[in-house]
Parts: structure tokens; sequence; C-alpha cells
């Protein structure tokens, strides 16, 4: 008969030593082997300024873009002259066609009378240019008359000069069917908000975001058209001509979508503006710094010399997208966030924007 197994002896506690690991400096295999010599490094290597390092500096914002503003009408000189000599040619124009309508009716009636009929026409023609070029300055005008009552009607007490800045710009803004939705909205809490910034702020989102999504894709489009097109063209002067066809395609497109339709003159007036902005700050200057800020020294070393071009000639129709969106839009940002040059980056260059990103 088996005896049963007998419980195996407990040890005696014991006392161990513990080591802090935590405490003791690492050392990797590589220093365990032996340290390596000091090495000298290439002398082209540029270092940034510390006031230049955006990661010291984050706050800082190389490709923030200032708010475009319109410029302030002023009578020159220039005008005056321009005026004088305009009205002088008018009149000597029309005593040319007054004579010119005598010597018709002296050689026969009808051809006098066809003259007048011509003439007529032609006046009726010149009103309704100057009518809807009357019209495209009023709209602009409206537009930013609209900008400069939100941001007085921001610091009242009293919520009188809000709702009419709310009422003109739905007014504006009736003919767009993408902003219909925000129209039934601001309808719906009528008379419920009564603090102006708030009912500004509403504003802007119910009847701007959609708008605002519109208008960031027209820059996207007519940027990746810039940069395809003057990528592969032959010429300089071919990049020029589209990059300004494209240009005054973008402005007038967003003129429109905010409610501006401009005529031919009011164009010219806008196109002026934006130039003139791009100008005073400065934007116009790109190159390959732009494109080292916004992509990288190193992805900006791969790119190549055609492809470096039409990147920055994307990202210049961009400035200009955004600058004519901040003289067209009818409120300034305030509760929507302002696109700036680096949203516009990813669509340009995606598939690098991707690979300089991986891991």
């Amino acid at each position: 008969m088996s005896k049963p197994p007998s419980d195996p002896p407990r040890r005696p506690p014991a006392a161990f030593a513990y080591e802090d690991k935590a405490s003791e400096p690492h050392v990797s295999s590589r220093q365990q082997q032996g340290r390596r010599k000091p090495e000298s490094f290439s002398e082209n290597i540029i270092e940034t300024p510390d006031e230049d390092d955006p990661f010291i500096n984050p706050d800082m914002d190389l490709n923030a873009l200032p708010v475009a503003t319109p410029r302030k009408r002023r009578t020159s000189f220039g005008k005056i002259a321009a005026a004088a000599f305009g009205i002088l040619l008018s009149l000597s124009l029309g005593l040319w066609t007054d004579q010119l309508i005598s010597d018709l009716f002296t050689r026969a009636d009808w051809l006098g009378y066809a003259a007048l009929g011509v003439l007529t026409i032609g006046i009726l023609a010149v009103l309704a240019l100057v009518i809807r070029e009357t019209a495209g300055m009023m709209r602009l005008a409206a537009v930013q008359a609209i900008k400069a009552e939100a941001e007085a009607a921001i610091l009242e007490t009293r919520p009188v000069k809000a709702r009419s800045v709310v009422a003109s710009l739905t007014t504006l803004l009736a003919a767009n069917p993408e902003t219909s939705k925000g129209r039934a909205t601001l309808n719906a809490t009528e008379g419920e908000v009564i603090d102006p910034p708030h009912l500004i702020a509403l504003a802007e989102r119910e009847l701007l975001a959609p708008l605002d999504r519109k208008a960031r894709a027209l820059i996207v489009n007519a940027s990746k058209r810039v940069s395809i097109v003057t990528a592969v063209s032959p010429r300089a002067v071919v990049d020029l001509l589209y990059v300004l066809y494209e240009a005054v395609r973008l402005i007038r497109a967003m003129a429109e979508l905010y409610g501006g339709r401009p005529g031919t003159l009011g164009m010219f007036r806008l196109l002026r503006d934006v130039l003139a902005h791009l100008a005073v700050t400065g934007s116009i200057a790109v190159g390959d710094s732009l494109v080292q800020q916004v992509l990288g020294h190193g992805l900006a070393s791969k790119l190549s010399a055609r492809l470096g071009e039409g990147v920055i000639n994307g990202l210049m129709t961009a400035r200009i997208g955004i600058a004519a969106m901040d003289l067209c839009r009818p409120l300034a940002f305030r509760t929507l966030k302002r696109p700036g040059i680096g949203d516009f980056i990813a669509d340009l260059t995606p598939s690098m924007s991707s690979r300089g990103n991986s891991p």
C-alpha cells in the first residue's frame, strides 16, 4: 500500500537586493562597442533662425495672407483730365454724327432716316450698357456696405442694426439656391436671437458656410488647372497668359457666388483691387522659398523644375482666390475659419503630401 504524497517543504522568507534600473544611464549597443569619432558636416546646410522657426514659434504662420480690403476711391488730376477729354471727344463725335446725318439727308431722305434709326439703336444699346455697368457697380458697393454695417452692428447693444444687416444679406443672396436652407433657418429663428454678435454669427454660418465651401472648390479647381497647364506648357508667355485668364475667371466667379455679379467696369476695379492687394503684401514675389516652407526642403529638392513652377503658379492662383474671397464676401470672417494657403497644399500635391506624412 503506497503512502500519500507529503506536502513539499516551504522555503523560509529571504531578503533580496533591489536595483533601480531607471536611475542607471541608458547605454546603447553602439556605445558599448565604442564611441564613434567626431565627424564634420557639410557647410552648405543653412540653419533657420530661431525667430523664423515655426517649431520654436508655433504661433507664427509663414503662409498667412493678410485680409484684402478695397481701396478708397479718391479724386485725382488724372481722373479730372480723363473726364474732360472724354467730354470733348463726345462733343466732337456728336458734331461728326450730326454732320453725317445732314449730308445723308441732302443725298436722299431714306438714307437720313436709316442713319437716324441706326443712331437710335446705338444710343439704346449704350444706355442698356450703362445701366448694366451701373447696376454691377451698385451691387459691388452693396456688398461692401453690408460688410461695413455688420462691423458697426456688432458693437451695438440693440439688435436693430444687426437685423437690418441680416435682412440685406438675405436679399442679396436670395437668388442663390444654396442659401435656401439658411434663409429658412433665419426665418424660423426670427426674433429669438437678440444679441447682435450672435445674430451676425448665425447669419454667417447659415448663409455663407455653403458659399464658402463652393468658393474653396472654385479655388482648388483653378489652382489645379494652372498647376497642370503651366507644368507642361513650353513657353513662359503661355504660363503668364493662362494664369491671367484663370485669375480673371476665378475673380468673376467669386464675385457672382457672393452676389456681386459685376459688369465689365466693376470687374476691372475688382481685378485692380486684388492685384494691388497682392502687390502690397508681397504675395506676388513667390519662389522656391515658398515651396520649401510649405513642402519641406527634402521634398522640394525632389521636385523637377517644371513641376516646381506648376506648384508655385498653383499656389499663386490660390492666393489670388483668397484675396478675391476677402473682397467679395459680404461678411468678414469671424465665426467661420478663413482659408489659408496651407489648406490647398494637399489638393495640389496629394501624392507628395501623403508621402511626406507617411512614417
